[in-house]
């Protein structure tokens, strides 16, 4: 039996409001004709109660600590497979067979070189600039380079474009990171995984082998836990973008500068401003207090979330990774990571934090993790990016592909005169 809702307007109107159900998850009140029967819009800044879309793509649940892709729990995923497979899981719906990896993987491989437009690009900037900024400006680029036949979905084709973004953004903001500290380019190869690829042509040799490996397992798992979340900011932007035919290219540009601000990508770059910022002031209590007095200003960042009402989920999974990468480097006398260490106490046990639901999140052991292993915080939010391109791409193809789609047009409440 369908289900429905009794809207009863003052005047008398009565109207029925259709839900719908999904997989699973809250139903929805359907309101899309709203408008057209009572005049009526509805009002929902940040639209914290209105879903925008139908997907089958990530599945959260804030108030268990539930996270899936294409049904499958994080955790698993993240334990048994790497970050190529969560990919092909993503753009396809299933995990890949060893043979369907081996493949997909050569496939990356083979379109991640990157044009010599993209490097003038990365090379025009000045050293200052920050490497948000620079990624823009490289998605821009490609937009232009894979222009409508190519950056849409003619013919299909719009998935493996797509996967031509995937495959090149991890070299893209590896030659960032080094046009930034002044150093030159280094080249991929073909014999290293995805992620240890990735480290080499940031930080060439200057790892040895021993501690490389964990770095890279440990930014394996980072990108597995960052490459979708359902309709956040950045992939809802992706989404609205698109939704007007824009070119694939520009919808990530567009995702790249929502993901920069430090209440969304930017945020595991803030916790290691906090972090520096307690460092210098030499009390940390005071800085608990003052995260608990609500008259004060002073957030501690890296704790709670919009969605979560739990334990992030993700948070669970890179809390081990941390611990393992500050075994494996064996640094006693880093302050930061001291003073995280007490603030991570005291978020789960006093009661101030615990009541609020304040668990660290995903951020704050990223923003952990990448510090130390030698990532300057500037570079976290294009790390990001990297990862989160796969679920931007997926997130874009689905939309492209829905009949339901239409151009996004929020409405408003008119308040002016």
């Amino acid at each position: 039996m369908d289900k429905k809702a009794l809207l009863e307007l003052d005047d008398g109107l009565k109207i029925e409001l259709p839900i719908l159900s999904g997989a699973t998850g809250p139903d929805v009140l359907n309101v899309k004709d709203l408008y057209k029967t009572t005049g009526l819009f509805t009002y929902d800044p940040g639209f914290v109660s209105t879903a925008s879309c139908s997907s089958s793509i990530t599945f959260i649940d804030g108030d268990e600590g539930v996270l899936k892709y294409r049904g499958l729990d994080i955790a698993d995923l993240a334990e048994g497979n790497n970050f190529v497979a969560i990919i092909y899981l993503l753009l396809y719906g299933k995990l890949p067979t060893q043979e369907q990896h081996k493949e997909f993987f050569s496939k990356i491989q083979e379109l991640s070189k990157v044009s010599e437009q993209i490097v003038n690009i990365i090379k025009a900037f000045p050293k200052t600039a920050h490497p948000m900024s620079i990624l823009i400006a490289c998605f821009a680029n490609l937009a232009a380079s894979y222009h409508e036949e190519y950056g849409n979905n003619v013919n299909g084709k719009g998935l493996n474009f797509g996967i031509s973004a995937i495959a090149q953004v991890p070299a893209i903001v590896a030659m960032i990171y080094r046009h930034t500290n002044g150093q030159e380019f280094v080249s991929s190869s073909n014999e290293l995984s995805y992620s240890e690829n990735f480290l080499k042509m940031m930080f060439g040799n200057t790892f040895d082998s021993d501690k490389s490996v964990i770095f890279a397992e440990a930014l394996d798992k980072i990108f597995t836990l960052h490459a979708d979340h359902e309709q956040n900011a950045s992939t809802a932007t992706v989404r609205v973008v698109g939704s007007a035919g824009s070119n694939l290219y520009a919808c990530l540009a567009a995702g790249v500068a929502t993901l920069w601000g430090p209440a969304h990508g930017g945020a595991n770059e803030a916790v290691v401003k906090m972090l520096e910022e307690i460092e210098e002031n030499g009390n940390v209590d005071e800085f608990i207090t003052r995260a608990k007095d609500d008259s004060d200003s002073f957030k501690l960042m890296g704790f709670g979330h919009r969605v979560y009402k739990n334990y992030d989920p993700r948070a669970r999974i890179l809390k081990e990774i941390c611990n393992s990468v500050l075994n494996k480097i064996g640094n006693k006398d880093n302050k930061l990571l001291e003073i995280a260490v007490k603030l991570e106490g005291v978020a789960l046990r006093d009661e101030y934090f615990v009541k609020r639901k304040l668990y660290p999140n995903v951020d704050f052991y990223s923003g952990i993790i990448m510090n130390a292993i030698g990532i300057p915080s500037s570079m976290f939010t294009p790390i990001f990016a990297l990862a989160r391109t796969t679920g931007w791409v997926t997130q874009w193809y689905e939309m492209i592909n829905d009949e339901e789609t239409k151009i996004c047009r929020p409405r408003q409440l008119y308040v002016g005169g």
